[in-house]
């Protein structure tokens, strides 16, 4: 039944933004476009604390993406094993050539952009919260010259509540223990785009401010969040440098998070250093590209109490594209890391929290 349902609000989802393209359509003289898509990949995955998984399907993905005249809409839906979730669903408006709005589920625009990260299995951030966040809100994006400024308002979560699981990117999760939920938040991100030493540098700082509830007491606190932020690219080379401290004011040091169907607990107050380093080495005689990196995050916890420890993250992996084939293969190594043998990110609840690692690959063909 629940699948059922499920279905039926993916269709509705696509009707109405096929609607609101040909209605676009009408108001422009300017032909419009709808493209269809998706994505089936298959994972495998090898454990040092943990039995292997087998290769398996891991992700069923459908896209659209229409637009006419000024307009444009897009939405992706995702089965995994277990669960299906929204990913994106959101309009837009090109208001000049330099001033885009957008109203929907979408990216949170907050740190580097698209992603902290080059590997599958993402940076320490995604796990916070705090990197490729997807959740419903408006944003407005506008380029002056060589800077760039994000202005972003969001209601909550792409569910409305803390108490759901089942969802892509992750969100405050509702416990018996801590029984909170995200609410507003207000974003400002900037981005200055200059020549440097042979390449081209990014150097940008974002922020927001908002609130999380508590459900049973309807009580609310501050939810903060800011990062300094650099990226520099030379020929083939990408260097990423980040630094962002998140706080939520609740009265404990930790909170807890979910996704994937796993909720788990966090540092309610951390610093998260991220440093990546990627070189691409472009079209060889078989493949179109090869991209290899390496990818260092942590987090340490700013409280200071006996339940906290700092985690460690890196990923040193790389990715190969053919076609319509795009081939991620990641040695994570973690300490004290969830999703690596950790119970939580940035807490010590008295069990082994030394290194553990495993190898993910993930092979996906992209239509």
């Amino acid at each position: 039944m629940k699948n059922r349902s499920t279905l039926s609000l993916t269709f509705a989802l696509i009707a109405t933004l096929s609607s609101a393209a040909h209605a676009a359509e009408s108001t422009s003289t300017t032909e419009p476009h709808v493209d269809i898509g998706g994505a089936v990949r298959f994972n495998y995955g090898w454990l040092d604390y943990g039995p292997t998984s087998r290769l398996q399907l891991e992700l069923l993905r459908a896209d659209i993406d229409a637009g006419a005249g000024p307009l444009f809409l897009s939405a992706q839906y995702r089965w995994y094993d277990g669960f299906d979730a929204v990913h994106h669903a959101y309009v837009g408006w090109n208001a000049s050539e330099d001033t885009v709005v957008q109203a929907g589920i979408q990216q949170v625009p907050f740190g580097l952009l698209p992603f902290a990260a080059q590997s599958f299995w993402f940076g320490s951030g995604y796990y916070l919260g705090i990197e490729d966040d997807y959740d419903p809100g408006m944003v407005i994006r506008h380029r002056d010259g060589a800077d760039q400024w994000h202005l972003g308002w969001f209601a909550g979560d792409e569910y409305g509540t803390g108490a759901r699981s089942d969802r892509y990117s992750f969100d405050v999760a509702q416990t018996d223990t801590l029984p909170y939920r995200e609410r507003e938040r207000l974003h400002l991100r900037y981005e200055h785009s200059q020549a440097w030493a042979g390449g081209d540098l990014l150097l940008g700082g974002s922020a927001f401010s908002g609130r999380v509830e508590n459900v049973r007491t309807g009580q609310r606190y501050g939810h903060h969040a800011a990062a300094v932020h650099a990226q520099w690219t030379r020929d083939s080379w990408t260097t990423q440098l980040q630094w962002a401290r998140y706080r939520y004011s609740i009265p404990s040091d930790r909170i807890a998070m979910s996704a994937f169907l796993a909720p788990f607990e966090i540092a309610a107050e951390a610093d998260v250093p991220t440093a990546n380093v990627a070189y691409s080495f472009g079209k060889t005689r078989w493949l179109d590209n090869v991209t290899c990196y390496n990818n260092l995050s942590m987090t340490l916890p700013v409280q200071d109490a006996p339940q906290l420890r700092n985690s460690w993250q890196n990923v040193t992996g790389c990715s190969v594209q053919k076609g319509a084939m795009l081939t991620y293969a990641d040695w994570i190594a973690g300490k004290n890391m969830w999703f690596a043998g950790g119970n939580g990110v940035g807490i010590d609840d008295g069990a082994a929290t030394g290194w553990h690692s495993r190898f993910n690959l993930n092979i996906g063909f992209y239509f």
